[in-house]
């Protein structure tokens, strides 16, 4: 496993934002994508790689918009991975339609032109990179009872009755794709440890 590094920490480190950014330093038209399961974190990374960038924030696109409701983890990144990386990384616009999850059907069509760096997050973000070889892949995880109980209490309840069948999708994505045999760079929450 030459070339790739782990860090551990508690919430985003410096550490693992600072690992990032470095293995992005120098790239053209970088392509990060951080998949992971539920609750471990994926989110706060990207948020704060995204803050921490230097020059012009890159465009950031959450898998959770994109989802097409509970029973679509592996379908969202499919879709990304042929209407928005491959025309905004050749000079064109792509585009996703948005999960309108309170009316449980599709929302907006969204829509990003070409430039600058993309960051996509989210449970099966790997597969938005299926034939992008220079996509920086961060697979971030934690302990399963951590994650559950972060990902439970982030939305107020709303997630109670699809976490076993969002953890399912989960699993079988995990077994079909191996995901994190893909990762360039690992970030695992340890609760109540310090940055490693």
């Amino acid at each position: 496993m030459s070339g790739r590094r782990e860090v551990a920490a508690d919430r985003v480190a410096t550490a693992s934002v600072s690992a990032v950014l470095e293995r992005l330093r120098g790239t053209r038209g970088p392509l990060l994508l951080i998949d992971g399961p539920s609750g471990a974190g994926k989110s706060t990374l990207a948020d704060a790689v995204r803050t921490a960038w230097p020059g012009r924030a890159p465009r950031l696109v959450r898998l959770d918009d994109v989802y097409p409701g509970w029973s679509g983890l592996e379908q969202a990144g499919v879709v990304l991975a042929r209407s928005l990386v491959p025309p905004v990384r050749r000079g064109g616009v792509g585009g996703w339609r948005r999960w309108d999850w309170a009316r449980a059907r599709p929302g907006s069509l969204e829509r990003l032109r070409p430039g600058g760096p993309l960051i996509v997050e989210g449970c099966g973000a790997f597969v938005v990179g299926d034939g992008e070889p220079d996509a920086l892949r961060v697979w971030v995880d934690a302990p399963d009872a951590l994650r559950k109980r972060r990902a439970l209490d982030r939305d107020d309840g709303a997630y109670d009755p699809f976490w076993e069948l969002w953890e399912r999708q989960w699993r079988r994505y995990v077994r079909r794709r191996s995901p994190e045999r893909r990762a360039d760079l690992r970030v695992r929450a340890v609760p109540d440890a310090s940055p490693r």
